[in-house]
């Protein structure tokens, strides 16, 4: 009699069915732990702009917040990295308005349930806000 050596098809089988199950539960929590992952990115670049401008206006002569986001980068020394400053970071874009005594910027995700779910807001005042803006309207 000959000794046989090696797996079964129902034996490979059955290792291949646990194998994609396994990818099935893990999978989609990945996904959302990078989408958490972009959103908390977002919220600290928020408060980081929100920071350097509060530094930008206190260095100028008369105090003014800057025109533009790369304001902020091309500064000496930069108040920002200059990646924030071109607007774009971890899935999520950054549009500045504003100049004076006032500013407005909003963080929306590049692909809508891709890279974010949530848009967010700051103004002058510092608060970051979740989907609206500071009159409470929401972000389109």
């Amino acid at each position: 009699m000959r000794s046989k050596k090696g797996f079964t098809l129902v034996e490979i089988m059955i290792v291949v069915a646990i194998i994609v199950l396994l990818a099935a539960i893990a999978i989609p929590n990945l996904l959302r732990a990078r989408l958490s992952a972009n959103e908390a990115t977002a919220i600290a670049a928020m408060r980081t702009i929100s920071t350097a401008a509060e530094s930008y206006r206190a260095g100028q002569s008369p105090p003014a917040y800057p025109s533009a986001l790369a304001s902020l980068s091309n500064a000496t020394p930069p108040y920002i990295d200059s990646v924030l400053g071109g607007g774009n970071k971890s899935g999520y874009t950054f549009n500045w308005s504003g100049s004076g005594n006032t500013y407005s910027v909003t963080a929306t995700p590049q692909t809508a349930n891709v890279t974010g779910v949530r848009d967010f807001f700051v103004d002058q005042s510092g608060v970051v806000r979740v989907g609206t803006t500071s009159a409470g309207t929401p972000i389109e």
